[in-house]
Order: structure tokens, then sequence, then C-alpha cells
């Protein structure tokens, strides 16, 4: 495979997303999205790496990440092997999970940040799964609007720039400012 274009350092910001090969599923139950997550937490929170907000759909996920570690691709390598090797023995399935290697974009600006997460935050409302976002079990979201008490994502960078958990309802219902984000647009 050709070398990655973006450089992934530490002290940095990164949205990072894949999908199921041939956009098929990646998820077949609700049991394979708990297993994602203590995966997640498993191989990439215990070495280094926080996430800020997470959202996991159907057919693809997106991670909004800080790295603490230059050994990101090795550790993201190991959790998706790891993930894909349990779905394969579940399902007796075999072949690539995964559409390839995951993506990466630099998040190099605090506005960007803020709507990243708000994107991410709103995946199932836009694939028309929910009618509203608090209403999906696998994202941050009800973390970040205090629904949820959860250990997984570092939510206070991003909810300190709100007055409060209402304050980041506001800005994620707000849908006049999506025009920052609509590049990111991830095709299903």
């Amino acid at each position: 495979m050709p070398r990655r274009q973006v450089i992934l350092q530490a002290g940095n910001y990164y949205h990072i997303y894949n999908r199921g090969n041939n956009r098929q599923l990646i998820f077949f139950e609700r049991e394979n999205y708990i297993y994602f997550l203590r995966q997640l937490r498993n191989h990439l929170i215990t070495h280094g790496v926080d996430i800020i907000a997470y959202c996991l759909m159907p057919n693809h996920y997106h991670l909004l990440v800080y790295l603490n570690t230059n050994r990101f691709s090795n550790l993201m390598q190991a959790f998706t092997l790891s993930y894909t090797k349990a779905i394969g023995k579940r399902y007796q399935r075999v072949g690539s999970l995964f559409q390839g290697r995951f993506e990466a974009i630099h998040v190099d600006r605090e506005e960007y940040l803020l709507h990243l997460t708000r994107y991410i935050h709103l995946n199932p409302v836009c694939a028309n799964i929910v009618k509203k976002a608090e209403d999906w079990e696998f994202s941050s979201y009800q973390e970040y609007i205090d629904l949820r008490q959860g250990s997984l994502p570092k939510i206070d960078g991003v909810r300190s720039q709100f007055k409060s958990a209402d304050a980041y309802r506001y800005f994620l219902e707000d849908l006049t400012s999506d025009r920052l984000i609509q590049h990111l647009t991830f095709e299903e």
C-alpha cells in the first residue's frame, strides 16, 4: 500500500474513519458495537490515545482522537485486526472487513475541532437511523449532554468551550453553520 499522506504525530488531533469493505456492515448486532468500544479502550486508550468523540454506524465509524504517542498507526492496526478476527470467528466470515486502511484528517483549528464533534454526533440523524442524536447509543453524544457518565471519551476540552451541556446541545442542533463540515461527508 502507498504511504499515508497525513503524518500522524503526538500532540495533534485527527479525524479517523473507515467503513466496511464494499460498504457492507461492520456491526451486525449490539454486542459488536460494545466489543468494538472495549477493544478501542484496550488497544488505543491504554496506550496514549485520547478519544475526544466517536460514533459507530452500522457500516462505518468516526473517531476524533488526540495522540499522546507516535505509535498510532501500529495501535490502529492491532485494534482493527483484533476486531476483524473476532467478527470473522463469530460469523464464520473470511476476507477483509474494512475498506483498506483507516483514513485520517489532521484537525488543525479549534473551530474545525468543535464542528467535527458536531458532524460526528449528527451521523445517525443524517443517516435517518434516529430522529435525535441523543437516541443513538453508540456515540459519545450522550456524554457531551450529560445523559450518560462514560469514561471512554475525554469531553472536557470541547465541553469547556460551552457554558453547559444544553449549550452544546444547542450548538449541535443549530444546523445553520453546517457549511463548515460539508466537505467531511462520508458516503455510506
